[in-house]
């Protein structure tokens, strides 16, 4: 499978590392959002079959972090943003 980076063009899937659901970039604060919405954070997790978002950890390059785009069932990767880009979208800066 080739990831398609954006600042550094197609890479290979082996220089990158999956870690999970795109969900992880919205880290709830336990003290102020309570204990309940971090133990949903920590432990539940979404499987969809078909287009799902995901964060890979480009390991062996630039050590950047992406949300990739990908059908879970064709493995098509539709879109490839730069994680920061999508966590200011969404309302958070890192």
């Amino acid at each position: 499978m080739i990831i398609n980076h954006p600042l550094l063009g197609p890479r290979d899937m082996a220089e990158f590392v999956y870690k999970g659901d795109v969900c992880l970039i919205d880290r709830p604060d336990g003290m102020q959002e309570g204990i309940e919405a971090f133990h949903d954070y920590l432990h539940l997790r979404d499987n969809p079959a078909g287009e799902h978002r995901e964060l890979w950890y480009h390991e062996q390059g630039d050590r950047s972090w992406l949300v990739v785009t990908r059908n879970t069932l064709t493995h098509e990767i539709t879109d490839v943003a730069l994680a920061r880009d999508v966590a200011r979208e969404r309302g958070r800066t890192r």
